[in-house]
C-alpha cells in the first residue's frame, strides 16, 4: 500500500490562486490573439474568483457577494 505524501502549505490558498491568476495573466499578455491566449485568461479569471469565494467562505459574517 502507498502512502500519502502530504505536506504543509506554507502560502495561504487565496495567496496561491491570486499568484497564479496574475502568473496567467502575464502568459496571455505575451501570446498573440487566439484560443490559447482566451484559455489562459479565462483561467485567470477562475482563479481569481476562486480565492474572492475562498475569502468570502473564511469571512466571519459570510456576507453575500457584491
Amino acid at each position: 500500500m502507498q502512502r500519502r505524501r502530504r505536506f504543509k502549505q506554507t502560502v495561504s490558498l487565496e495567496a496561491r490562486l491570486s499568484q497564479e491568476a496574475e502568473r496567467l495573466r502575464e502568459k496571455a499578455k505575451s501570446l498573440p490573439p487566439g484560443p490559447r491566449r482566451e484559455d489562459a485568461i479565462r483561467k485567470a479569471r477562475q482563479a481569481e474568483t476562486g480565492a474572492r469565494m475562498s475569502e468570502w467562505l473564511r469571512s466571519p459574517g459570510l456576507q453575500p457577494p457584491e
